[in-house]
């Protein structure tokens, strides 16, 4: 699939997701194999007034090209003015956030809230396409709830007006992260779009990627199974090529790698923030193995690194071979 000049074959996205997405967390999923990066969701509001923290979410480093920025808003005006900020930072594409299903952002109009107003969606989508010069993409979900479906509307309307990729999360905004993902829109989606379409939602194992793949899809994109799973990239890479399944990370195999993502986030951040900001990342690292419980309580307590990496390297070396 291409988008603008970027190229990739079956490429597989990291999902944007709010206060995990980082650029430690980016890298260390770009490292494991994800094609193409998101940044978190980023307040366009907060872009035009200049507020720090939304540049610090759309910093960007070479490293993780190609990489789009997200940002999210109910006006035409400032998403477009937010948009020629964000191509400032040298992004490799623009992405359109209309599927956040947060109560305080959809209640504006936000996000997931723009499926109760398409003509609406259909102006913000215009509005940016004309005032950048990368490539608009837009995420989105099926729709508001399961009585008002509009996705094959919402397809048509980004293709029409512009738009170089649609990812859909195959759920409704009422839904949230509750029940089942409705992968069979991805056909019913296919068929009225020439646009490159990326799945979203649900997807846990190589066997999903290679399901929705055969479904039509020209990518996927992976979210939270990557908390508990960076690897799932590598994963699925190598199932689609050779058939076969990659053994799970092993427990060791998975400290080393936390050491190396707390190392990153204090790197990006300092140590105080980097090891406070990283503790929501103990439980997907170090889970569903014997012993751990009590070394995740008690590294959720410390707030210096280099004693974290210390425990967690004299608990490696104490595991059984």
């Amino acid at each position: 699939m291409k988008i603008g000049q970027i190229e990739i074959h079956q490429p597989i996205f990291l999902a944007p997701m709010e206060d995990v997405s980082d650029t430690p967390f980016r890298l260390i999923c770009k490292r494991l194999g994800a094609d193409a990066l998101i940044t978190e969701f980023t307040s366009s509001e907060a872009l035009i007034r200049n507020v720090k923290t939304a540049f610090h979410k759309i910093t960007i480093r070479d490293e993780e090209r190609p990489i789009g920025v997200q940002i999210f808003g109910s006006s035409e005006e400032t998403m477009a003015n937010a948009a020629r900020i964000a191509e400032t930072i040298r992004p490799d594409f623009i992405d359109i956030n209309c599927g956040c299903w947060v109560r305080n952002l959809v209640a504006r109009g936000e996000g997931a809230g723009l499926l109760k107003d398409i003509k609406k969606l259909e102006r913000i989508v215009k509005a940016v396409v004309r005032t950048v010069q990368l490539p608009v993409t837009v995420k989105t979900r099926l729709g508001w709830d399961h009585d008002s479906i509009v996705i094959l509307d919402v397809a048509k309307i980004v293709e029409d007006q512009g738009g170089k990729m649609l990812t859909v999360h195959c759920r409704t905004r009422s839904q949230g992260y509750n029940g089942h993902a409705d992968w069979s829109w991805i056909e019913k989606i296919r068929k009225v779009i020439s646009i490159p379409l990326v799945a979203n939602g649900d997807i846990k194992t190589p066997a999903h990627a290679k399901t929705l793949f055969d479904m039509g899809c020209d990518g996927i994109m992976i979210g939270r199974a990557a908390i508990s799973n960076p690897w799932i990239f590598q994963q699925v890479k190598h199932f689609i090529t050779t058939g076969q399944h990659l053994p799970d990370a092993t427990l060791r195999k998975r400290i080393d790698l936390c050491i190396d993502h707390l190392t990153l986030s204090v790197q990006f951040k300092g140590n105080r923030t980097g090891v406070t900001d990283f503790r929501k990342h103990y439980a997907g690292y170090l889970t569903s193995f014997p012993f751990v419980a009590k070394l995740r309580a008690g590294l959720i307590a410390l707030n210096n690194a280099d004693e974290i990496i210390r425990q967690l390297k004299e608990f490696s070396r104490s595991l059984p071979a």
